[in-house]
């Protein structure tokens, strides 16, 4: 069994997909417009800006699947506590997708040191999503 992160953009999917495939070297799996459906989509269901906004993206970050779509609008007094974690094997990595990714977005946690990893830190990106970035920790010795 997998969890993966299916993430609506009210409209932005496009735009977020270009973004983090420059953010992240993320590979477009794919991109399946309204206008592409099979079905015909009933008017309520049909997202801000028509049928050339994304039902159904997907895109491939060093191996793992992240979903999207431009979805209908969300419901006001959503669940909002969530946060998509990147952990890389070098702190070179690690600071230039905390660059990419918070750029024109709000840092919440600079990129630093903390007990759980020699370097981490928290973002909102440009869409709102927030992003925790962290170098995997070095394994505890072995009693």
């Amino acid at each position: 069994m997998k969890i993966e992160p299916y993430l609506f953009f009210d409209g932005q999917a496009e735009e977020a997909m270009a973004f983090y495939e420059k953010a992240l070297g993320a590979q477009r799996e794919a991109a399946m417009r309204y206008a592409d459906c099979p079905e015909p989509i009933p008017a309520e269901y049909m997202p801000p800006g028509g049928p050339q906004k994304i039902l159904h993206g997907s895109l491939l970050v060093q191996g793992q699947r992240l979903m999207l779509s431009d979805g209908v609008p969300l419901e006001s007094g959503g669940f909002r506590g969530f946060s998509l974690a990147l952990q890389y094997d070098t702190e070179e990595q690690a600071r230039a997708a905390f660059e990419y990714l918070s750029a024109e977005g709000r840092v919440i946690m600079p990129l630093g040191p903390t007990f759980f990893s020699p370097c981490y830190g928290m973002l909102f990106d440009r869409f709102g999503v927030q992003w925790m970035v962290m170098l995997a920790a070095e394994s505890p010795p072995q009693a």
